[in-house]
């Protein structure tokens, strides 16, 4: 959540919240890369060198530049970036990944000024009388909103999630110009229509905006998850909860990265939890929380809980995406390509012609990419080379460009979550019998 901060920066910075104060922005970002390739392609010929355009784009000085500028943007451009980086495997450039892929930690929070409008829009003047306590410095800054400790009117202790201005009001201006942006870098293909999957996260990103709808899945979290005694999610408060302030009880915890010195015996059963969790919202629900930033995620020494934060990416799917998705779970376990192909070809996914090298090529990513559930017994993430091979075979892809085809919206989203937990049990070295935890389910 809230990320590093350059010496001698005290953390927050004024949020642009004009359309045309967010086009700067990305105006500014923009001409700052094409300097930097004139740069580095100068540097390149003196040393003999004859620079390609994606050398001179990738350096790390263009890599900060769009991250800072995004970062200081929050809101929709930060989130298009968090969402894009998710999905390396389908279709982005690894050069771009990895920018994009800057953006799940770094944040910077409101000055105080803008707090205090925030507040007031949302509370009315005088709004510091209806809590005692409030912590103007965030526990946590994100992509839309920052989290603020404070105590309820009744004395609990409660935490604020407070939405930066100008947010809900840029989604469509923001993706539109960082889809301009990604097409003017010249690295997504003129042939690829991303323009699907950009509708698909404007909607996604107004649902998140709307404090009001996520305290419902909040709502309906917690009552899924009352008498499981591995989980606790806090209590949504609807009486203090605005469109723009979410309200909830304050559950303490550590991160959850922290358990990686805990035995292996507890790491794997809070892996293997998480993991049913994900299938359970899948198969049953239909409602999947879709970020897997490990911020979301904490741990309570003293019970062992998992405590689950954040669920405004939490989506919904329709009964026809998950029912196909069993079916190409079900094929890719049994290794039957040919319904492997039929599901994922109703999913939504281009696979190629029969026979060809590109349908043998996206059928090995399937398979590799659902191998924790392929193999039988405990799949020990610690040791996998599941990413790099995953890595080695989107590199592959890029030799079909086209074929290229931004792959159905249902299905970035859960992989996003399922590369999320897969990425989670490798940082823990857990090993989860993932085959034995889906079979209920198929």
């Amino acid at each position: 959540m809230a990320g590093n901060k350059e010496k001698g920066d005290d953390g927050h910075k004024p949020i642009p919240t004009s359309r045309v104060g967010r086009f700067a922005r990305v105006a500014r970002m923009a001409s700052g890369v094409a300097g930097g390739m004139l740069a580095e392609g100068t540097r390149q010929l003196r040393a003999g060198k004859r620079p390609k355009a994606r050398d001179m784009l990738m350096t790390p000085a263009n890599a900060r530049r769009v991250a800072d500028q995004l970062a200081t943007m929050r809101g929709a451009a930060m989130k298009v970036g968090q969402i894009l980086s998710m999905d390396t495997g389908e279709f982005l450039p690894r050069e771009l990944a990895d920018i994009l892929a800057r953006l799940r930690s770094e944040a910077r929070y409101m000055p105080p000024q803008q707090l205090q409008k925030v507040m007031t829009e949302a509370y009315g003047e005088g709004w510091e009388s209806l809590f005692y306590g409030f912590e103007n410095k965030p526990l946590a800054a994100a992509s839309i909103g920052q989290v603020h400790k404070t105590l309820s009117p009744d004395g609990r202790k409660i935490v604020l999630k407070v939405q930066y201005p100008g947010v809900a009001a840029s989604i469509d201006s923001d993706v539109d110009n960082i889809a301009t942006l990604l097409r003017m870098s010249g690295l997504l293909p003129a042939e690829l229509d991303i323009k699907p999957l950009l509708d698909d996260a404007k909607r996604q990103l107004k649902d998140e905006a709307d404090y009001h709808k996520e305290a419902d899945f909040l709502q309906a979290f917690g009552d899924m998850l009352r008498d499981d005694e591995r989980f606790r999610v806090p209590e949504v408060l609807p009486d203090l909860t605005r469109t723009t302030v979410l309200a909830m009880t304050y559950v303490s915890g550590d991160p959850i990265e922290s358990i990686v010195k805990l035995p292996q015996e507890e790491r794997d059963r809070v892996m293997s939890a998480l993991v049913e969790l994900m299938f359970m919202e899948l198969f049953e629900l239909r409602m999947v929380q879709t970020d897997p930033n490990f911020a979301n995620y904490q741990y309570r020494r003293q019970s062992g809980e998992i405590v689950l934060l954040d669920f405004g990416a939490t989506r919904r799917f329709k009964a026809g995406f998950v029912n196909n998705y069993r079916k190409l779970v079900k094929a890719a376990m049994k290794e039957d390509h040919d319904r492997l192909v039929a599901a994922a070809e109703r999913l939504g996914y281009a696979m190629g012609d029969a026979d060809s090298e590109y349908r043998a090529l996206v059928l090995d990513l399937f398979l590799l990419a659902l191998e924790p559930l392929r193999e039988e017994g405990p799949y020990d993430f610690g040791r996998s080379t599941m990413a790099a091979r995953m890595s080695e075979l989107a590199e592959e892809v890029t030799d079909y460009r086209d074929f290229w085809q931004a792959p159905p919206t249902d299905a970035v989203y859960f992989h996003r979550k399922l590369g999320g937990m897969f990425m989670l049990a490798s940082r823990l070295k857990s090993r989860v019998d993932v085959h034995q935890l889906i079979k209920r389910w198929l």
